[in-house]
């Protein structure tokens, strides 16, 4: 597996505004728990805040996220598929959907739940996209374990696009996983990566679910 290194392309999913020439260090912040559900806020080394993220506890519905930029603009609604023939499926599946400018939405990203919380790998998302799979029958998948803070979203061809992790300092001082890192790497859409943690996060009963 390789650090990302050959992706300099810019890989739009949400809008190409949302990928950096450069490599991009997110720190994730959970809300105050005043309410279950109640989401995390995005910012970059300067503390400006590039995302926020409502948890079922502000949208008021089980199974949905919504993801904003910096001023509260949505960009991304995020809903988890239900229905008979969810039930009888081996993966619960998430559907993200971007706006456009008159406010429709448009599917973007589909990500398949592993069949346990327990499992560290089996999470696969495909993108509306077009990308060069090979053999693959997806387009990223889920490296790692995310309740852990280490984990990866890597790419049909190996490299890993985007790292989430916790730094040594913080976690002596913490002794938390709700302060975190995200390290993006360049040309890669910053707000599908915030999008697929939210449902991570949601998946793992973190800040977002309720």
């Amino acid at each position: 597996m390789e650090m990302g290194g050959k992706v300099t392309n810019a890989m739009s999913i949400i809008s190409k505004i949302y990928c950096s020439s450069s490599q991009a260090v997110l720190a994730v912040r959970r809300r105050p728990r005043v309410i279950n559900g109640g989401g995390f806020v995005v910012t970059d080394c300067s503390q400006k805040v590039l995302f926020k993220v409502d948890g079922c506890g502000v949208l008021g519905t089980r199974g949905e996220l919504m993801v904003r930029d910096g001023d509260g603009v949505a960009l991304l609604l995020i809903r988890r598929k239900g229905g008979m023939v969810q039930a009888l499926s081996f993966h619960r599946q998430w559907k993200g959907y971007s706006f456009d400018y008159e406010g429709l939405q448009k599917l973007v990203f589909s990500l398949k739940e592993p069949k346990s919380c327990l499992a560290k790998n089996n999470i696969t998302i495909k993108t509306s996209s077009e990308h060069n799979r090979g053999n693959k029958n997806w387009d990223f998948e889920i490296n790692g374990y995310f309740p852990n803070r280490d984990c990866s979203i890597v790419d049909s061809k190996g490299y890993v696009v985007a790292q989430v992790g916790v730094k040594k300092e913080v976690d002596e001082l913490m002794g938390s996983k709700d302060l975190y890192h995200v390290l993006v790497k360049p040309g890669i859409d910053q707000a599908f990566v915030i999008g697929v943690i939210a449902v991570l996060d949601y998946i793992y009963e973190e800040s977002t679910s309720c």
